[in-house]
C-alpha cells in the first residue's frame, strides 16, 4: 500500500485532551522515524510505552502462524498507538508497521505514570478509547460470525470509504488509498481468492471500479445493504 495522508479510522485519547494535557503529555517525548515497510512493534512484545503519529501511515494487525494477516485499523496523523499496554502491563496485543513514511512521539511508561499522577483527569480520557475500541470488536465479531462472505467484504471497504472516502459525485465515493485485493481481505478476514470473485462479480454489476489501484464505490448504497447485519 501507497497511501497519500490521510485521518484515522479510529479515535485516540490525545486528540480529545485539552491542550494543556497534550503539550504536557508529550513535553518530553522523543521523536521516533518509521520507515514504510518497517516494523514499529511486534504483537506479545514487551510494551515499554505508547506512540502517537505525527506524520505518516501505519496499519495494526494481529498474524496467524500459517502467515494470515488481519488488518484491525489503518490509522493517519495524530492516532495513538501502543496505550492499552499503559494501562494493563502486559505485552503489546498487535503489531503495527509503517504504510508510509512515519514521524513518531514516544512517551515511556515511567513518564506516562508521572504525569498521571499529577493530571489523573487523563484516565478518563482512557476509559473513552477503551469503550471506543470495544465496540469496534463487538461490530467485528458481529461481523464475523453473521455475515456472509460479500457482506464482510462491503464492510471492510465501507471502512476504508468511511477512512479515506472523498465524494466524487453522483453517489460515487473514492477510497483515496492504494490497496491491493490482499489488503481488502486482510481487513474483512475472508480468503484473498474469495475477495477477487466478489470483487470481480461488483464490477461486472457496475457497483465497484478500480483504476490505478483506487477503489471507487459506484454505487455505496447498494454496497452498505450487502453489509447490513
Amino acid at each position: 500500500m501507497t497511501p497519500p495522508a490521510s485521518r484515522p479510522t479510529r479515535p485516540n485519547f490525545l486528540s480529545d485532551l485539552p491542550e494543556d494535557l497534550s503539550v504536557g503529555l508529550l513535553a518530553n517525548s522523543t521523536l521516533r522515524k518509521l520507515n514504510s515497510g518497517e516494523v514499529l512493534f511486534v504483537a506479545g512484545e514487551p510494551a515499554d510505552g505508547l506512540y502517537r503519529l505525527e506524520e505518516g501511515l501505519v496499519k495494526v494487525s494481529i498474524g496467524a502462524t500459517t502467515g494470515a494477516e488481519r488488518i484491525l485499523a489503518i490509522l493517519g496523523p495524530g492516532a495513538i498507538v501502543g496505550d492499552l499496554a499503559i494501562i494493563d502491563n502486559l505485552p503489546r496485543s498487535a503489531s503495527v508497521t509503517g504504510l508510509r513514511d512515519c514521524k513518531l512521539r514516544f512517551v515511556s511508561r515511567s513518564q506516562f505514570d508521572r504525569f498521571a499522577e499529577e493530571h489523573p483527569e487523563i484516565y478518563r480520557h482512557l476509559v473513552k478509547i477503551l469503550a471506543a475500541r470495544l465496540r469496534d470488536t463487538d461490530m467485528i465479531l458481529a461481523a464475523g460470525s453473521f455475515l456472509p462472505l460479500k457482506g464482510r467484504v462491503a464492510r471492510a471497504l465501507l471502512d476504508l470509504s468511511k477512512a479515506f472516502g472523498k465524494e466524487v459525485g453522483g453517489g460515487r465515493i473514492l477510497i483515496h488509498q492504494r490497496i491491493s485485493q490482499s489488503d481488502v481481505a486482510a481487513i474483512a478476514g475472508v480468503a484473498r481468492e474469495n475477495v477477487s470473485r466478489i470483487l470481480k462479480d461488483w464490477m461486472d454489476q457496475k457497483l465497484v471500479s478500480r483504476l490505478a489501484g483506487y477503489y471507487c464505490l459506484e454505487n455505496a448504497t447498494k454496497i452498505s445493504r450487502e453489509a447490513e447485519l
